[in-house]
């Protein structure tokens, strides 16, 4: 009796999109994504997803492969999961099952889009690149810095020391622009210095707002 052997399967190699093909791929997600955008969120998330959309483009994701609509509900799922869309305190609000719904997907579905894409563009909560100009006011990542290996809140020091840190893309906006003269009865609060080291948002040589350490021209100029 011959003995069976086993036929080798052949790998079938995965059809690779031509440049239009995958064009087109992406402008389908993100059509997907504006008409949701426009539908229950508003235009922070519409803004967003198209910089992520351009983002996920060159990612190396396989975006040809499952439904446009996967994708899409994934980019939202991860952009509302940075910027806790599913909190009732925020708006606007919605839960992933909401999401899901949606587009008429599985939470299982859109939840294991977003952690690829998550994964691949090193997403975490509160992140500052990521966040809705509501979110970006009150998130502590935006505004600490890390000065003399301790975290500083960036919107207690001066002027110049804010400017400077503008110029060098660590903050969005100047907060002192922004804020309310104080009033002369008001003291003032001086500046935070909170125990939360970390490499974002790292500037080292910055001086403290007591004084000087040492002589350095420029308060962020190690970064230049």
């Amino acid at each position: 009796m011959k003995k069976k052997t086993k036929k080798k399967r052949k790998n079938k190699e995965r059809h690779k999109p031509t440049e239009e093909e995958f064009d087109r791929r992406c402008a389908d997600i993100v059509e997907l994504t504006d008409t949701f955008c426009s539908d229950h969120l508003n235009e922070d998330y519409h803004k967003l997803c198209w910089e992520m959309m351009d983002e996920l483009c060159v990612s190396g994701l396989p975006l040809d492969t499952g439904r446009a609509a996967s994708w899409a509900g994934g980019m939202i799922h991860a952009l509302g999961w940075v910027n806790f869309l599913h909190d009732p305190s925020t708006s606007p609000c919605m839960t992933s099952a909401e999401v899901a719904e949606g587009f008429g997907l599985s939470q299982g579905t859109i939840a294991a889009k977003s952690r690829l894409i998550r994964d691949v563009l090193d997403l975490i909560p509160f992140d500052p690149e990521w966040c809705t100009q509501a979110m970006t006011e009150d998130n502590p990542l935006v505004w600490t810095l890390e000065i003399d290996g301790l975290a500083v809140d960036v919107r207690m020091m001066p002027r110049e020391a804010q400017e400077e840190a503008y110029l060098l893309g660590l903050i969005p906006y100047i907060p002192a622009d922004r804020q309310k003269a104080p009033s002369k009865s008001d003291p003032g609060t001086g500046a935070t210095i909170l125990a939360f080291p970390s490499d974002r948002n790292k500037a080292p040589g910055l001086e403290s707002p007591d004084g000087p350490k040492e002589d350095i021209p420029g308060l962020f100029d190690e970064l230049k």
